[in-house]
């Protein structure tokens, strides 16, 4: 707490205008005096106790603990497997509550039980579906008639065969898939296997964190889940009908020039030239 020196009291006591004001302010400024005194006597007695008693002096113990913090923040960031090199970078480990990064921090707990929950791998999708259906070898006529419409590719196995083949090239068999099981699901007369394999067609092709899932509208999927309360033969018709919709305006007319088809109808001409 700063002082007046006597040459600042003397300058107040020449310009102040009242006597009587002086009066008030310097018993103020002789206390203020005895108070500072007062003060740096305690501060020497305890220099001189800490110096013969080894204590160290006021803020060293503050700053000590301060640096054992730093070196213990990082031995556990050290101890922490870094993930910058796992191919997906999440940034630091620290939450927006803990700034030590310290193991114990809740948030840590839950991202790395989501880190560790399993998740479903595309081979595991349960289906029905072979990876390829019995049919017998296409004749030059049909693999012929596939040209003249896409309604004539799907109505034999061994179109729908070629096709998956195909789409197969393109990643995106799954939309073959999905309207075959939704045609599998229509053939079903039992409720409860009904539900079931409405639950698996609906998880495999319908949900977004399925990886073959179809590209839908939001209209057809707001009413594929309405449908889900009640499952039915007929709960993927909009969904099924807009998948063959899609397939016969994008993947057919690339069939049709792929090396797919021609090979295929090559082979077969060539048969029948033989014979």
């Amino acid at each position: 707490m700063p002082s007046l020196s006597q040459e600042n009291q003397e300058y107040l006591q020449e310009h102040l205008p009242r006597q009587a004001t002086w009066a008030q302010l310097l018993p103020l400024f002789r206390a203020e005096e005895d108070y500072n005194l007062s003060i740096h006597q305690v501060t020497e007695n305890k220099g001189d106790s800490q110096a013969g008693t080894g204590v160290k002096p006021v803020g060293s113990e503050r700053t000590e603990m301060r640096v054992q913090q730093m070196c213990s923040g990082s031995e556990t960031q050290g101890s922490i497997p870094s993930q910058q090199g796992t191919g997906s970078s999440r940034g630091s480990n620290a939450c927006c509550f803990c700034w030590c990064c310290c193991c114990s921090c809740s948030c840590l707990t839950v991202r790395n039980q989501e880190d560790q929950r399993p998740r479903r791998a595309s081979h595991e999708l349960r289906t029905d579906i072979p990876e390829c259906e019995e049919s017998p070898t296409p004749t030059l006529e049909e693999v012929c008639a596939w040209a003249h419409s896409f309604d004539n590719l799907m109505v034999t196995p061994a179109g729908r065969n070629a096709f998956r083949e195909f789409l197969r090239t393109e990643f995106s068999e799954e939309n073959m898939l999905f309207w075959m099981a939704c045609e599998e699901l229509k053939r079903e007369a039992n409720k409860n296997i009904i539900e079931e394999k409405a639950k698996i067609i609906y998880e495999d092709y319908i949900s977004i964190l399925s990886p073959k899932e179809v590209s839908l509208d939001s209209r057809v999927r707001e009413g594929i889940n309405r449908n889900m309360a009640e499952p039915s033969q007929h709960t993927f018709d909009d969904a099924q009908l807009q998948i063959y919709t899609l397939m016969h305006r994008d993947s057919y007319p690339r069939f049709m020039n792929s090396t797919v088809y021609k090979d295929l109808l090559k082979s077969l001409t060539e048969k029948a030239v033989e014979a």
